[in-house]
């Protein structure tokens, strides 16, 4: 739309008739650039009120403070210094409709002001008939807490998200950075022969030419993705954490975290893996969500992080169950007054109630949902599909990793592509036989047949992804896949070595290690037990 154009009046009526308006864009805001639309526009604005219904009025504010928030500044410092605003400016008066509520009471002396859209936004209210007074509508701030290979694909694609959909989303995107020291090489475009090879800080090198030049080299970053090497600051504030780090970590991270995040903030977990405490078994993202006391839903598919930052076309699966505290009603608050409706109670893995009690996201926020995790996550390149079931999305990302190694063993072995199809049949028969023996409540079988976290994940992570390739190489080479992680990944771990050792030490602790003879045998090459052609020998009755 250009900007000399103003928005119609049928074009605003169009606008209001949704109902959950919190999430409206500032389009109308758009149409404002241009000083001589003013009149028009406030003519619009004071007709247009008075024609709401009453359940929509608290949700104009915020649509209402994004159109003068423009219109504000571009009044204040006109982009057209030879032409005068108009001479006579129409005020916006409070006006009774025939509902008997009153929306909104300025001058447009006020309204020229730069700073009256911004307290407009920070502090305004509505009032409605029954006397409830709704606060202005908040962005949420995204922070992805990790820098690797696949952590900085994500916080580039999430980047570009929060600025397609400003309506919802802060538009900078923290990226938390473990800080070391980096030396550009010399083939980058970004060498500086006055600095030469003398190392620099990772978060100023990212910051400046907006590259992860050790982790995902060559890959333009957005500008909005800011670099932090300081963890408290970098979650500080933020309503969505994306968790992205070798699960070897999360211990460590988590507690630095404890207690500096905000209580209502929610997560999504890209981690991998599975946490074995206590003869127990948990999920990464409810490991998450327990020990920070907030609700983590988990993101798992066919994705090569190298292919997804290089906009190459794939998919992935995102599961989140919308605890029942963050439910909206029709109207987008989460009761008639636009409070929390007390209900601190959600269900874990497993069907039970959770021992953490969450804080609702307060309702000035914009709904946390599948529709606005589909559209922070989606991109033209990156496909989503969003599920409940946490456990099969989990479960699925996490042990499929025991088998990509399995395959690489079977493959750099010399063995046929025979071979690792048994390995990758087997190999899911034994997810499955785990999923319906550890969480036989709340496991969604379908997700793991027709879902991009279960059979989508295991044939690229059996055919393509680094535990396939570096257990591979192993064997070829004829050193352990620990020797190959240490000389060939840069620093970063191979996730199916860890969870291999978790799930194994978890098994034989339940004394069913027998019954899963693919992880079995994973673990013993591992360990230097057994050698790879013994493999079929485990499954010989």
């Amino acid at each position: 739309m250009r900007p000399d154009i103003g928005l119609s009046l049928p074009g605003l009526y169009k606008r209001f008739s949704i109902p959950c308006l919190q999430r409206s864009s500032s389009l109308f805001g758009q149409t404002l650039l241009h000083p001589h639309r003013f009149q028009s526009t406030l003519t619009n604005v004071t007709h247009l009120h008075s024609h709401i219904h009453p359940r929509h009025s608290e949700a104009c504010l915020p649509f209402l403070s994004s159109t003068l928030d423009p219109l504000s500044r571009n009044f204040s410092t006109c982009p057209f210094p030879h032409r005068s605003p108009p001479s006579r400016r129409p005020t916006l008066r409070s006006r009774r409709s025939s509902h008997n509520f009153y929306f909104l009471e300025a001058t447009t002396a006020r309204i020229a002001q730069p700073s009256f859209a911004r307290q407009l936004s920070s502090t305004a209210r509505m009032t409605v008939p029954n006397g409830n007074s709704h606060p202005a509508m908040r962005k949420h701030k995204v922070t992805v807490v990790g820098s690797g290979n696949w952590g900085t694909t994500v916080a580039k694609l999430v980047a570009e998200s929060t600025r397609e959909h400003p309506e919802i989303f802060e538009e900078e995107v923290q990226m938390w950075v473990y800080e070391e020291k980096v030396t550009i090489p010399k083939d980058s475009p970004h060498y500086d022969a006055s600095v030469g090879e003398e190392p620099q800080n990772l978060t100023s090198i990212i910051n400046k030419y907006h590259e992860n030049v050790k982790y995902l080299p060559k890959i333009a970053l957005p500008s909005n993705v800011v670099a932090n090497p300081s963890l408290q600051d970098a979650v500080k504030d933020a309503s969505i954490l994306v968790f992205n780090f070798p699960h070897d970590f999360i211990h460590g991270i988590l507690k630095q975290m404890k207690g500096h995040i905000l209580p209502y903030a929610r997560g999504i977990s890209c981690i991998k893996g599975v946490t074995v405490t206590d003869d127990k078994i948990e999920l990464i993202c409810e490991h998450i969500g327990d020990t920070l006391g907030i609700y983590c839903g988990a993101l798992s598919g066919a994705n090569i992080a190298s292919e997804i930052a290089n906009e190459e076309w794939c998919e992935t699966t995102i599961a989140y169950n919308t605890p029942p505290c963050d439910i909206r009603t029709a109207n987008g608050t989460l009761n008639g007054n636009g409070t929390s409706n007390g209900n601190t109670e959600h269900k874990d893995s497993r069907g039970q109630v959770s021992k953490t009690k969450l804080v609702p996201l307060p309702a000035e926020y914009p709904p946390l949902d599948h529709d606005e995790f589909y559209k922070l996550f989606s991109r033209p390149y990156f496909t989503v599909s969003m599920v409940s079931d946490v456990v099969g999305v989990s479960l699925g990302g996490a042990l499929k990793n025991i088998v990509a190694i399995a395959c690489g063993f079977v493959e750099g072995h010399g063995w046929n592509m025979t071979a690792k199809t048994a390995v990758m049949r087997r190999g899911m028969l034994e997810i499955i036989a785990f999923a319906r023996e550890f969480f036989p409540e709340t496991i969604q079988e379908k997700t793991l047949w027709e879902e991009s976290a279960g059979w989508g994940d295991m044939i690229v992570s059996c055919t393509a992804a680094r535990n396939w390739r570096y257990s591979k190489m192993a064997v070829e080479r004829g050193v352990s896949v620990q020797e190959i992680e240490r000389t060939e990944l840069n620093g970063q771990k191979l996730q199916g070595i860890s969870t291999s050792r978790e799930v194994s030490s978890f098994l034989r602790a339940k004394g069913l290690e027998e019954h899963y003879p693919l992880f079995k045998a994973v673990e013993l090459i591992l360990d230097q037990k057994i050698k790879v052609e013994e493999i079929p020998n485990l499954f010989r009755k």
